[in-house]
């Protein structure tokens, strides 16, 4: 049996998935984060956990090849960390040659097996690039949170946290207070400069909730958060189709999700939804090996029919 693996580490979680060159899966794993930017060495024992639980009941050495999508990918001209990699790739039993592609690559073909488009993705973070052949060309945001990643998850919370201590009291600055386990605006503004990220990223799916109920602080910070997001895939200037990525954009019943398919279905333009990047990781490991389907029958296999 001929295998091929695909990897999608991020900053919330590393997902491996083994799969036969004709498109079936026949493992996957899970672990913690895997960007080693923000995870440093953990990132590789993350990957490496996810290898190893994906490979479990069947042999490593049967695997002919690997595609690692990596958010921070850029860490890997660094000697230290790419030995890293290695070394764990080597202790899962691979043998085989793995690639390294930036995770916009594996959201993007998680959305399509077209070679060519745009991916705007927005999880924690936010960024968008155009893709040519499955190699990335131009990048838009993507600077963190301190600097850009606007419209993202950790945007949305300091947007949340910004109007609740402007606001104070209303009903939306309660539920920030709550969330943030406060009782004041001293103390809300306390807790925020203690900067606990996960905590703040958390806030988006409770902005997006009010915002459903029609709090007006909540909506006017949704509409915000979709015109920065069309804007940063605007600056792009990319053809062909786009893929929203990243929970904010992936879920069915998130309100910026149906925000910016209601721009971009006013234009025209064709929308995808990724589906799981890891599995499209093991397609891109997969399309060029002999024997295999045509890209798309493989594709479809792995991911089953695109969805907008």
């Amino acid at each position: 049996m001929n295998l091929v693996v695909g990897v999608d580490a991020g900053g919330t979680a590393s997902r491996a998935v083994v799969a036969t060159v004709d498109g079936t899966v026949v493992g996957r794993g899970r672990a913690g984060p895997g960007n080693p930017l923000a995870a440093g060495p953990a990132a590789a024992q993350a990957i490496g956990s996810a290898l190893r639980q994906a490979l479990s009941g069947v042999r490593p050495e049967a695997v002919e090849a690997g595609v690692l999508g990596l958010a921070g990918d850029s860490a890997c001209a660094d000697p230290a960390i790419r030995a890293s990699l290695g070394a764990a790739w080597t202790a899962a039993g691979l043998t085989c040659g793995w690639t390294v592609v930036g995770d916009a690559v594996t959201a993007f073909a998680a959305g399509t097996c077209a070679p060519t488009g745009a991916v705007l993705i927005a999880g924690t973070g936010a960024v968008a690039a155009a893709i040519k052949d499955h190699e990335i060309v131009r990048v838009a945001d993507g600077l963190g949170w301190l600097l850009g990643d606007e419209g993202s998850g950790h945007w949305f919370g300091i947007s949340a946290l910004r109007a609740a201590v402007r606001s104070w009291p209303s009903p939306f600055a309660a539920v920030v207070a709550a969330h943030a386990g406060v009782g004041g605006r001293d103390q809300l503004i306390h807790w925020a400069q203690r900067l606990p990220h996960a905590r703040i990223a958390a806030l988006a799916p409770i902005v997006c909730a009010q915002a459903r109920t029609g709090d007006p602080e909540a909506a006017a910070i949704v509409a915000d958060a979709v015109r920065k997001l069309t804007a940063t895939l605007d600056s792009l200037g990319a053809d062909g189709p786009v893929v929203l990525a990243g929970g904010l954009l992936t879920s069915s019943d998130s309100p910026v999700r149906d925000g910016l398919l209601a721009v971009l279905d006013a234009r025209g333009t064709t929308v995808l939804i990724s589906r799981d990047p890891a599995a499209a990781a093991a397609w891109l490991a997969a399309r060029t090996r002999p024997g295999v389907p045509s890209p798309a029958d493989l594709h479809r296999a792995l991911l089953g029919a695109p969805g907008g």
